[in-house]
């Protein structure tokens, strides 16, 4: 099959595109390489994929319209899965314009090229992040999600809203992957993990939000990568005839933030130390998802636990800086 990854040099997206290209598939890889974060982890990311052949990149921005309508043209894509976005909840305070732009409009465009070239299925990246201030746990998809704590929420949800309405007007079949706290190797630096594991190793202290009484539904990105492979054949169909789906992908097990921590500490062999603070604009306290849904439709549930990941994960970070 012929697939296009969008934002194939972020950090799911380069593990998806990995993934899909030893399976056999034909990928190609879209990506505006912003410098939200460090482009030379992601050039790195793209030089792995580079030694597929069958695998080809171009830089391209989902925002610019007409790029995206021409390789849509050039390439009858089997499979679509847009993960390229603004990432980020603390960042879109302060820059709501780029969540708008790359968020919004970028998808937007996505919507229109499948609308013009029809593929069998396109799996869009939604977040944990639309539950906002909802209090029940675990997080289902029925949940209402009507309170979004930060405009990078507001975003995804709006994805959500956008899909499905092109999903009822021109049958296009969509689903949304609300992601839940993604990590492990090659992941990226504005994430915990990450952050957490340089300063530790540079002696730096840990700022650790609402101190400590926080947790996360931590997953390991091969658990998402499975995940999401297993549905890219499966095109959604509902009763009321919109192929249209959202679904939770996550762990299914809340981690509390300071045994997160403790888990990198022992894989370090170093203490952190820890800047208590409260808790930050945009941020929730807890998330846990309901991944029932998900498992019955693919068959699979998550494997790996945060002690293995943070493990990989930190023996990833000390051979890509060689510390």
């Amino acid at each position: 099959m012929k697939i296009l990854v969008t934002g194939v040099a972020g950090f799911i997206g380069f593990h998806t595109a990995r993934r899909l290209c030893g399976d056999g598939h034909h990928v190609i890889g879209i990506d505006n390489l912003n410098s939200y974060y460090s482009v030379e982890l992601k050039q790195a990311r793209l030089s792995q994929l580079a030694t597929c052949d069958n695998f080809q990149f171009q830089c391209l921005d989902v925002a610019d319209k007409q790029a995206l309508l021409d390789i849509f043209a050039d390439n009858a894509f089997d499979q679509v899965v847009h993960l390229a976005a603004q990432a980020g909840v603390r960042y879109s305070i302060d820059h709501p314009d780029v969540y708008a732009q790359s968020n919004l409009v970028g998808f937007l465009n996505v919507l229109e090229a499948c609308r013009a070239h029809r593929p069998a299925h396109l799996i869009y990246a939604s977040s944990s992040s639309v539950y906002g201030l909802n209090e029940r746990l675990p997080y289902a998809t029925t949940d209402p999600v009507d309170q979004p704590v930060s405009f990078y929420a507001a975003t995804k949800r709006a994805n959500e809203l956008m899909a499905h309405a092109y999903s009822h007007l021109y049958g296009i079949p969509t689903t949304g992957l609300r992601f839940f706290t993604v990590y492990g190797p090659w992941g990226r630096p504005d994430m915990a993990p990450f952050k957490f594991t340089d300063a530790i190793l540079n002696g730096r202290p840990i700022d650790v939000y609402n101190d400590g009484a926080m947790s996360r539904d931590f997953t390991y990105i091969d658990d998402i990568v499975e995940g999401l492979v297993r549905l890219l054949p499966l095109p959604p169909t509902d009763q009321a005839g919109v192929p249209n789906k959202v679904y939770n992908i996550g762990f299914g097990s809340p981690v509390r933030l300071l045994q997160f921590i403790e888990c990198i500490e022992e894989a370090l062999g170093i203490r952190a130390i820890k800047h208590f603070l409260p808790l930050q604009s945009g941020d929730v306290v807890n998330t846990w998802a309901d991944t029932r849904e998900l498992e019955a439709r693919v068959g699979f549930r998550p494997q790996v636990s945060v002690p293995v990941g943070v493990q990989a994960f930190v023996h990833w970070y000390r051979n890509y800086y060689s510390v």
